[in-house]
């Protein structure tokens, strides 16, 4: 067991551990810890505590203070600085005319390093924004290209729901989140209802989709028929899941009846068929018997045709010498096309002394119209 203490940089960023060392901070400290990017100043949000060292990410890094009042004020500058880089990034990007989206500027603790973050469609050439940037700021400048759900994480907002955005308040890592969970929970597959403000699917719908697996287990498929109990049968019309309710359609007769019922009460039939109704596969299958008994004899007789063509007495001896003469006349075929008889090769030697004198002629016969048009001449 190895002693932890998780710190964040960023609302709602990444949850990072450290080790406390002599000190002990508690929740809502700050503190100054060294990263991959130089020293940082960070907000414990998980106290002192022990976890397994697999789930530690070796070197485990020290905190080296606590953060007295300078560090915070000189977090809170660098704040402000932070929105004048941001504007004469943007003043850059118009200049050069870049097709990209700045979104966020961020100095280090230390000024050591200043990040802009952007979105593009593809990829952009920011070689010379760069050198401009590092022309002003006379440090370190690093631009890095983010999708469209860390935006929205960095720039916060408020969801559908009226709340704050999850992401942007404690969500640390963004879980992968498919269309089958919004079908799995009885959602309609509005892409406006079940999307977020990033435009891609609500992470809220991984948080709820352990609990509807769960109860969706106990639940029948719409178009089941069940067994209500001490009662008829019935076609399922509707579930829900919360309330853990079947609407069941009972048909006696002409009459038909839509009821209610708990889940505990209901017991499974058969399930529903894809693609057929169950009263239409029930017919068929009822009806199936009588027709195969009109078809019998039919079926009988070939049956016996095809049992007698496949004995092997029955089957048709094949004589190996056609076979080899097949082999022997293709053969001789190859090898006249090869050699050629000398008959064949006199005509040949025939035709084109035949095509060349009607050539000539036909290049004597033009040479002489010419002629003669020059001298008309």
């Amino acid at each position: 067991m190895v002693t932890i203490v998780g710190v964040r940089f960023r609302s709602g960023g990444k949850v990072y551990y450290f080790d406390p060392k002599d000190s002990n901070p508690r929740m809502g400290d700050r503190v100054i810890v060294e990263t991959a990017r130089g020293l940082e100043c960070g907000r414990v949000v998980l106290g002192s505590h022990q976890i397994p060292e697999k789930q530690v990410v070796q070197p485990l890094r020290e905190i080296i203070r606590m953060a007295t009042e300078k560090d915070i004020a000189r977090e809170e500058s660098n704040r402000v600085k932070e929105k004048e880089a941001y504007r004469i990034c943007q003043e850059k990007i118009r200049e050069l005319h870049l097709d990209m989206k700045l979104i966020q500027a961020e100095y280090s603790f230390d000024n050591k390093k200043l990040l802009f973050y952007f979105t593009a469609d593809g990829r952009v050439d920011f070689r010379e924004l760069v050198r401009e940037l590092a022309a002003v700021f006379k440090t370190r400048i690093e631009l890095r290209q983010i999708g469209v759900r860390d935006e929205t994480k960095l720039l916060g907002g408020i969801g559908i729901c009226g709340r704050p955005l999850c992401c942007h308040t404690y969500l640390s890592n963004f879980a992968p989140v498919s269309i089958k969970m919004a079908k799995e929970q009885n959602l309609s597959l509005n892409p406006a209802k079940i999307s977020g403000v990033c435009g891609r699917l609500m992470c809220c719908l991984k948080n709820e989709q352990e609990t509807y697996e769960y109860l969706n287990k106990n639940l029948p498929g719409l178009g089941d028929i069940v067994q209500v109990q001490d009662g008829p049968q019935g076609i399922v019309q509707s579930v829900n899941v919360l309330k853990q309710t079947v609407r069941v359609l009972i048909e006696e007769g002409d009459d038909k009846e839509m009821q209610e019922h708990p889940v505990e009460e209901l017991t499974l039939v058969m399930k529903h068929r894809k693609g057929t109704a169950w009263r239409a596969s029930a017919e068929k299958e009822e009806t199936r018997p009588s027709q195969e008994e009109g078809r019998s004899g039919r079926g009988e007789e070939t049956r016996r045709r095809n049992s007698q063509e496949e004995r092997p007495e029955n089957r048709k001896e094949e004589k190996p010498g056609r076979d080899r003469n097949r082999g022997r006349s293709r053969g001789k075929d190859r090898d006249r096309e090869q050699k050629g008889e000398p008959e064949q090769r006199e005509r040949r030697r025939s035709r084109g002394k035949n095509r060349s004198r009607n050539r000539n002629r036909d290049k004597g016969t033009e040479e002489e119209k010419q002629a003669g048009k020059g001298d008309g001449e």
